[in-house]
C-alpha cells in the first residue's frame, strides 16, 4: 500500500512538475517562437530559395536538395530545443535563481524531478520540429516532395525527442552558466556541422575517416531517421539507426540524472 502510495505521489509530482513547465513556456510562446522558427527558417530560406534564385549549383543544380534538406532541418531543429529547451533552464536553475532548490521539495524521488525536465524538454523539441513543416511548405523555390512513412515518423520523431531532451539534460547538469560559450561554440557547433544534416551519410564515401567519424554523432542519426521517415533518399539502416538512438538516448538520460542527483546533493 505504501508503495503504491509513493508511486502514485510521484506521478502526480512528475505531471505537476512538467505542467508547471508547459504553463511557463505558454507564457513565454512570444520569445520560444521566434528562437524555435529562425534557425531553420534562414536555413531554408538561403539554401532552398536564395541558392536557386541566384543560380548557384546547391539549390539549383539539383531539385531534390530541397527534399533533402528538409529531413536534416527537422533533425537540427529538434536537437537544438533539446538543447536549449533543457540544458539553459537548468543551468540557471542550479545558478544564480537557485530554482532548482523548489523543484527538488516535490514529494518524489529526485530522478522524477530529472525525468519531469527531459519529459517537457522533449515535449517542446517535438513542436519544435513541427514547426519545420510549415516553413517548408512556403519558402523553398522549388516544391519539396515528401513522401512520408507514418510508421518510421510516428516512432522516430517521440525517440529523437527524448534523446535530444537527455542530451540537454546532459550538457545541462554538467555545464555552468560561465561554460555556455563553450558548450555551443566547441559542441554543439561542429555537432550540427558534421551531423549530415546538409548531405546524406552516404555522401561521405570519398572522405572515409570521417564517414566513420561522424558515427559517433548523434544528430547524424536524427537527420538519417527523419531521412528514412520523410524521403525516399538513401539513407542508413533503420536496424542502426533505432538501436543507436536507443543507445545514445540511454547513456546520455542516465548520466545526465545522476550528475543532477550529485549536483543537487553537493
Amino acid at each position: 500500500m505504501n508503495r503504491r502510495s509513493a508511486g502514485a505521489a510521484s506521478w502526480i509530482a512528475f505531471r505537476a512538475l512538467v505542467g508547471r513547465d508547459l504553463a511557463v513556456l505558454r507564457q513565454t510562446i512570444k520569445q520560444f517562437l521566434p528562437r524555435v522558427i529562425l534557425q531553420p527558417l534562414l536555413l531554408m530560406f538561403v539554401f532552398t530559395y536564395v541558392f536557386p534564385k541566384i543560380g548557384q549549383g546547391i539549390g539549383g543544380a539539383n531539385h531534390q536538395f530541397s527534399t533533402l534538406l528538409m529531413a536534416g532541418v527537422v533533425a537540427t531543429a529538434m536537437f537544438f530545443q533539446g538543447v536549449q529547451g533543457v540544458a539553459l533552464p537548468l543551468v540557471q536553475e542550479f545558478g544564480f535563481t537557485r530554482e532548482i532548490e523548489d523543484r527538488i521539495m516535490a514529494p518524489a524521488p529526485l530522478w522524477v524531478v530529472a525525468a519531469a525536465k527531459v519529459a517537457s524538454g522533449a515535449l517542446q523539441t517535438m513542436f519544435a520540429g513541427l514547426l519545420v513543416f510549415p516553413i517548408g511548405l512556403f519558402v523553398p523555390a522549388d516544391t519539396i516532395h515528401l513522401h512520408i512513412n507514418w510508421l518510421i515518423l510516428l516512432t522516430l520523431a517521440p525517440l529523437v525527442a527524448i534523446c535530444a531532451a537527455s542530451f540537454g539534460m546532459f550538457f545541462g547538469t554538467r555545464f555552468e552558466a560561465r561554460q555556455l560559450p563553450v558548450l555551443f561554440g566547441i559542441i554543439v557547433v561542429p555537432i550540427t556541422f558534421l551531423g549530415c544534416t546538409y548531405y546524406p551519410w552516404r555522401a561521405l564515401r570519398p572522405i572515409r575517416w570521417l564517414q566513420v567519424a561522424v558515427l559517433i554523432n548523434p544528430l547524424m542519426y536524427f537527420a538519417e531517421g527523419f531521412r528514412a521517415a520523410l524521403t525516399r533518399s538513401p539513407h542508413i539502416s533503420l536496424l542502426v539507426i533505432y538501436p543507436a538512438l536507443v543507445a545514445f538516448t540511454t547513456v546520455l538520460a542516465w548520466t545526465g540524472f545522476r550528475q543532477f542527483r550529485n549536483r543537487v546533493m553537493s
